[in-house]
């Protein structure tokens, strides 16, 4: 069974913190000082544009949900999951933009930005393709969406981030064997800020119904 191929430049997955001025219930003057607000990273980041090419043999839907791509440098193509190709699986699939529809799943480790394709210019002739988002799970590890693995679209409890200057941190595996080392670690989500504990130093905006994650020096 041929592949069908989804061309694009790949781009690393930044996530990026704001600086807070203000604390949370009685901080510590570790939260007085270093309090942040990590901004949610399926809005922020910029994914892997790919350009859709039909191929026969497949669903209606484009890398739909449990379907898989092998990797490369410039393009990803779907091939079956029991092939030695293999490299991802499509854990969620949507249509829109990434800020526009629901969050990948916490440990989803990138997401595949789908460009829009029209019957006119599919090559098969078999239906048009809707611009949308595939949130990709590795089939081995590295996992860096696994809560401390240092990177995946979403930031989720038990991430680690460090302080990148000008009042900005971001992700880096826990372990302390990537170049930045870890200097906070997000040890729970809640509802609202003043819900975290009095020693937390770091607010992170996590997304979901718990949009908010305590973060404490590691």
């Amino acid at each position: 069974m041929r592949g069908r191929s989804a061309v694009g430049a790949a781009c690393a997955w930044l996530v990026l913190l704001t600086l807070l001025l203000t604390g949370c219930q009685s901080p510590s003057p570790a939260a007085e000082e270093d309090g942040r607000l990590k901004e949610s990273a399926s809005t922020t980041a910029g994914g892997r544009q790919v350009t859709p090419t039909r191929a026969a043999g497949y669903g209606t839907v484009f890398l739909g949900v449990d379907e898989c791509s092998s990797f490369g440098t410039t393009s990803f193509t779907e091939v079956p999951c029991t092939g030695e190709r293999a490299a991802a699986r499509v854990v969620a699939r949507h249509d829109g933009r990434v800020g526009d529809g629901p969050l990948c799943p916490a440990t989803t480790d990138f997401v595949l930005h789908i460009s829009e394709q029209s019957r006119t210019s599919d090559e098969d002739g078999d239906g048009a393709i809707p611009q949308g988002y595939a949130c990709m799970r590795n089939l081995t590890a590295p996992h860096p969406g696994d809560p401390g693995g240092g990177g995946g679209p979403r930031t989720i409890v038990g991430d680690c981030v460090y302080n990148s200057g000008d009042g900005q941190v971001r992700e880096t595996s826990c372990d302390g064997k990537a170049e930045q080392k870890p200097e906070y670690r997000v040890t729970k989500s809640v509802t609202r800020r003043t819900d975290c504990p009095l020693s937390t130093a770091l607010y992170v905006q996590l997304g979901g119904d718990r949009p908010v994650g305590c973060a404490r020096p590691v």
